[in-house]
């Protein structure tokens, strides 16, 4: 069992930045396929950025350009910089891990990630 805890969520003016942050409960990152996706109010769960076995990343056509996700192997997080904050970007945020070592059903409208976190949310308003 893999625990994911997110931190960094806020409610930010468009335009802004934040830094998400997920500790997984162990190093997954060689094992697993891990990233973040999120859900706003009345829709379905979407992929926002991976990270594969190999180490590359991928990314919803949504936030390419302005969000950007790398993991730190020695500190073991996995962070999420967003920058240039859209309304539309306001969703609960979720760090999830796959056993999908490739990433393939990632961005997949409502897939089902192994393990997931519980969120933090982020809001864009002005």
């Amino acid at each position: 069992q893999v625990q994911l805890v997110e931190s960094g969520g806020s409610s930010v003016q468009p335009g802004g930045s934040l830094r998400l942050s997920c500790e997984p409960s162990s190093n997954i990152f060689s094992t697993y396929c891990v990233g973040w996706y999120r859900q706003a109010p009345g829709n379905e769960r979407e992929g926002v950025a991976a990270i594969d076995r190999d180490g590359i990343a991928t990314y919803a056509d949504s936030v390419k350009g302005r969000f950007t996700i790398s993991q730190d192997n020695i500190k073991n997080t996995l962070v999420l910089q967003m920058n240039n904050l859209k309304s539309e970007d306001t969703a609960m945020y979720f760090c999830a891990a796959d056993l999908d070592l490739l990433c393939l059903g990632w961005f997949a409208p409502g897939y089902e990630y192994t393990y997931k976190g519980q969120g933090t949310q982020v809001t864009v308003s002005s």
